[in-house]
C-alpha cells in the first residue's frame, strides 16, 4: 500500500526542488520529470499506475505543458493535473481548463496554497471515483475489475465468477458473514449480457415470514385482508435481470417449494392470480450456512439444494486473503478521507502488519468500520496504533508502540530536568514516501536553491515536530531527543508559539 505520489514536471532544477520540498513535508512522495517526455514516459511506464497527481510546468522547451496535458489525459483521463506557470493569462487558464486541469496556480506560489490544491485535487478525484462506483452499482454495471484484492484466492473468486457470469445457470455463493458475496454477486451480474438490467436483491433471513410470498412473488388486489392493491413481487421486478437471495438458508420450507418451481419452470404464482407469470430472472442466491448439512439435517429441501447449487463460488475469509488488507485499508481510507473531509495519508507499516494478522471474524466488513472510525479519530498523517484502541492489546504483544493517551499528555507537566529523554520505540514508518521526521520533509533549501543555516532548519524541524504530534510536548521531546525543559528553551529562543493538546 502507497500513499498519494506525486509527479512534478519542470525544466527549472530550482523549481523542481522547492516543489518537492514542499510536498515531502507533506508527507507526499515525488517523482520527477524534467521535461514533458520525460514525464509522458513516467506515465507509460510501470511507474505510471501509482502516480496520484501532476503538477505540470506549461513552459518548458521540447514538447510543451499544454501539449503535456492533454497526452497525459489521453493516457489516464481520471489523472488530476495541476498546472503551475511563470506567466499567467486569462486565456491560458481558460485552456488549460478546458484540457482538464484540476487547479492552476502563477509561481512562485505558498505552500500553503500549493497543499490545499493537492488535498482539493485528490479528494475530488476520489469522490468522482467512487460516485462513479455507486452509478455502476446502480445501473447493474459493476464488474470484477471493481473487486479491491490481489490476492490468489481474490483471483481465483474472480476466475470462476466471470465463468459464470457467460452463463445463465444459477449460481450459489457462499462464505462467512461480511466476505463481500453481495459485491460478487453484482460483479456477475455486470459481467454477463445481462449488465445494465436490473438487480434485486432480497434478504431472505430479513423478511418477516408471513410476508415471503407477497414480497418474493407478489400478490392481487384483494388476495387477503390489508391487499389493497396489486404487487408484483421481487421475481417479476427483476424480470430480464438478477435476482440476489440472500441468506437462502432462512428461506421457510413452504416458499422453497415455490422456489423450486421458478427455477424449473420460469414462473411465478402471485397470491390470488388466476394464472401463473411468466419471468426471465437470473437466480443468485448466496449462504453462510453448509447447506448440504442443513439438507441431511431435514431443514432445506435436497431438491431445491441441488438445483441452487449448479454452480457453486466459495469466498475464502479475510483472515485466508490477508494480502487484502492493505489494498483494502488504502481504498477504505481513501474513500472515507472524501466524505468525512479528512487528510489522513495512509497507515504505518507496523499498524499494517498487525492488521493483516488479525482473524476479522467479520470479515471486509469489520475492516471497513475499523477503518472508518480510525479515520474519523486520526490525529496525525498516518494512522497508527492509537486509532485503533480495540486493538491494543494485539499491539502491544507486537511491540507496536501505542503512543501515550492525549489527556494525559495534555495534563502532564514538565519533567523540569534537562537530561534526555528515555528512549522510546523507533518511530513509525509511513508505507511510503520520506517519513515526517526526515529532514527531507524540511526545506533545507532557500527560494535561491541555496542550503539554510542549520538555526533556521532547527526552527522548522521543531514547528514539524510539533505539528506532527499535536503540541504533546514529551512526545516531541522523545521524538527530537532532548530534555523538556531544552526543548522549552530552545522555543523560546526561536519565538515560537505552541498550541498545546486539548
Amino acid at each position: 500500500m502507497t500513499a498519494n505520489t506525486i509527479l512534478i514536471v519542470d525544466d527549472d532544477p530550482t523549481q523542481r526542488r522547492l516543489m518537492r520540498a514542499v510536498c515531502e513535508k507533506a508527507g507526499y512522495p515525488v517523482l520527477q520529470a524534467d521535461s514533458g517526455e520525460a514525464a509522458i514516459s513516467i506515465i507509460h511506464s510501470d511507474q505510471g499506475p501509482g502516480v496520484s497527481l501532476m503538477m505540470l510546468d506549461l513552459r518548458m522547451p521540447g514538447l510543451g505543458g499544454m501539449e503535456t496535458l492533454k497526452r497525459s489525459k489521453a493516457i489516464r483521463e481520471d489523472l488530476p493535473v495541476i498546472v503551475l506557470t511563470a506567466q499567467g493569462g486569462i486565456e491560458t487558464v481558460v485552456e488549460a481548463m478546458q484540457n482538464g486541469a484540476a487547479d492552476f496556480f502563477v509561481k512562485p506560489a505558498s505552500p500553503e496554497r500549493v497543499i490545499v490544491s493537492i488535498k482539493n485535487a485528490l479528494n475530488l478525484t476520489t469522490l468522482k471515483g467512487e460516485v462513479s462506483r455507486l452509478k455502476r452499482k446502480r445501473d447493474g454495471e459493476l464488474a470484477f475489475k471493481d473487486l479491491v484484492g490481489e490476492s490468489a484466492a481474490l483471483k481465483n473468486v474472480v476466475r470462476v465468477g466471470e465463468r459464470a457470469a457467460a452463463s445463465n445457470i444459477p449460481i450459489l455463493i457462499t462464505g462467512e458473514s461480511g466476505v463481500g458475496k453481495e459485491m460478487i454477486a453484482r460483479a456477475i451480474q455486470g459481467s454477463s449480457e445481462r449488465a445494465g438490467r436490473p438487480f434485486i436483491t432480497v434478504n431472505c433471513g430479513a423478511i418477516p415470514e408471513n410476508l415471503v410470498e407477497s414480497i418474493l412473488f407478489g400478490h392481487e388486489k384483494g388476495s387477503f385482508t390489508g391487499a389493497h392493491q396489486k404487487h408484483i413481487g421481487k421475481f417479476q421486478e427483476s424480470d430480464g435481470g438478477t435476482i440476489f437471495l440472500d441468506e437462502i438458508g432462512e428461506l421457510p420450507a413452504d416458499m422453497q417449494v415455490k422456489l423450486l418451481r421458478v427455477l424449473q419452470e420460469g414462473e411465478v404464482d402471485p397470491i390470488g392470480a388466476k394464472r401463473p407469470v411468466k419471468v426471465d430472472v437470473r437466480v443468485i442466491s448466496a449462504t453462510n450456512r453448509d447447506l448440504a448439512r442443513e439438507v441431511k439435517a431435514g431443514s432445506f429441501r435436497e431438491d431445491l439444494y441441488y438445483r441452487l447449487n449448479v454452480f457453486p463460488v466459495h469466498i475464502p475469509p479475510l483472515r485466508e486473503r490477508a494480502e487484502d488488507i492493505p489494498a483494502l485499508v488504502d481504498h477504505f481510507v481513501q474513500r472515507y478521507n472524501a466524505e468525512e473531509r479528512r487528510d489522513v495519508r495512509g497507515i504505518q507499516h507496523e499498524v499494517c502488519e498487525v492488521l493483516m494478522r488479525q482473524p476479522w471474524p467479520g470479515n471486509v466488513r469489520q475492516l471497513e468500520n475499523a477503518i472508518f472510525r480510525a479515520v474519523v479519530l486520526a490525529e496525525a498523517p498516518y494512522l497508527s496504533a492509537r486509532d485503533f484502541p480495540l486493538l491494543a492489546g494485539e499491539f502491544e504483544a507486537a511491540g507496536v508502540d501505542m503512543g501515550p493517551p492525549v489527556l494525559d499528555e495534555a495534563l502532564s507537566g514538565d519533567d523540569g530536568g534537562d537530561s534526555a529523554a528515555a528512549a522510546a520505540p523507533a518511530a513509525a514508518r509511513p508505507l511510503a514516501g520520506n517519513s515526517a521526521s526526515t529532514f527531507e520533509n524540511v526545506d533545507v533549501f532557500d527560494r535561491d536553491g541555496h542550503l539554510r543555516t542549520l538555526e533556521e532548519i532547527e526552527c522548522d524541524l521543531i514547528k514539524l515536530a510539533i505539528d506532527t504530534y499535536e503540541g504533546r510536548m514529551s512526545e516531541v521531546a522523545r521524538r527530537l531527543g532532548m530534555g523538556r525543559s531544552t526543548l522549552y528553551r530552545k522555543i523560546r529562543d526561536h519565538g515560537l508559539e505552541v498550541k498545546r493538546a486539548s
